[in-house]
């Protein structure tokens, strides 16, 4: 109680974490909740790449984007010098703990708050095919450990509290609603982001092709986002796959009725600008705590004894990756029919 009293009186803290996008994009919900409830003000700390994230948020008074060449060796070290020097008054909430932040945090001079990890309790989930931790898992989904780091785990808000925020200006809505115009015409559009940072947790573009041809035939338009290869030509007129950058992504994200995507980063994205997500999980699982926590999100997967396989979706699978390809095109697009 002490510690929580204490964090209240503080009007700025600073925040950390550094990467993946999906990730750093569950933060934004959390630092929200805390400024509207206490007023503090933080600074970001992050990679250049994923700064864009936090502009217009409320609650983010200054982003510090690192770029690669600043995360490693003694310019590193000279780096979060300065930030240790710079901010010495303010909390460090370290919201990724791994050694990176740690090498930071060792420095810093106030308080060092950290989120609740649970890799020992994820490891043994896995290493016991689900008879170890899951209750514990299943209770705190990410954006929830990391708010651990600012309550107790007896006082995390609830999921939708935190849910993650991106917040999009009336110009850049106006951008993407005009690069949509074309294809508005027909009906509710649906984003597909075919692409995951590991290539089992998502269809290959053969499926997701056959899925779009199951659209086009039921006469729902559709648009494809994301950044990877393999999209055939034919699909240019309605691709924007490697055509945006990050707010242009949230910005056309935000005009779909939908995003279906397997588990990814955009995932998060969607969640955040209210888009409603329908997922498709393979190898990885809702006790890893990335589940969408939008109220119309859906998630389809299969009840398999060997899921999940990896904590990351890593690796190769002896089955066929049979956890994403038996997810078929024409179960999710019923699925994505009741959500239209």
């Amino acid at each position: 109680m002490a510690r929580y009293s204490s964090l209240i009186s503080n009007r700025h803290m600073v925040a950390v974490r550094f990467s993946s996008m999906g990730d750093v994009a569950l933060t934004t919900g959390v630092l929200l909740d805390w400024h509207k409830k206490h007023e503090t003000m933080f600074t970001v700390v992050t990679r250049a790449a994923f700064a864009p994230l936090f502009d217009h948020h409320p609650a983010v008074q200054e982003v510090i984007g690192l770029l690669p060449e600043e995360l490693s060796g003694q310019v590193q070290a000279q780096v979060f010098h300065a930030l240790v020097l710079k901010y010495k008054d303010s909390p460090l909430l370290d919201l990724h703990r791994n050694l990176r932040s740690a090498m930071l945090a060792r420095s810093w001079r106030d308080a060092i708050i950290c989120y609740k990890k649970m890799s020992v309790a994820r490891r043994l989930f896995l290493w016991s095919r689900g008879r170890l931790y899951g209750e514990a898992l299943r209770a705190l989904n990410v954006p929830q450990r990391y708010a651990i780091g600012l309550y107790n785990e007896k006082e995390v808000p609830p999921a939708e509290e935190l849910r993650p925020r991106i917040f999009l200006s009336s110009e850049e809505r106006e951008r993407a609603a005009s690069a949509l115009a074309s294809l508005h015409a027909s009906g509710p559009l649906v984003a597909l982001h075919p692409f995951a940072t590991h290539t089992a947790k998502t269809w290959s573009m053969e499926i997701w092709l056959r899925f779009a041809a199951l659209l086009d035939a039921a006469g729902i338009p559709f648009f494809w986002v994301g950044l990877g290869e393999g999209l055939p030509a034919a699909e240019n007129g309605r691709s924007f796959i490697g055509k945006t950058d990050l707010r242009q992504l949230c910005g056309l994200l935000e005009q779909a009725a939908v995003l279906v995507t397997g588990d990814s980063g955009p995932m998060h994205l969607a969640t955040a600008v209210g888009t409603p997500v329908l997922a498709l999980f393979g190898p990885t699982c809702r006790e890893w705590g990335f589940f969408p926590s939008g109220p119309k999100d859906t998630v389809i997967q299969l009840d398999m004894p060997c899921r999940p396989c990896s904590l990351h979706g890593a690796g190769t699978c002896s089955r066929g990756s049979v956890c994403m390809t038996g997810i078929l095109p024409e179960q999710v697009l019923e699925t994505l029919k009741t959500m239209l």
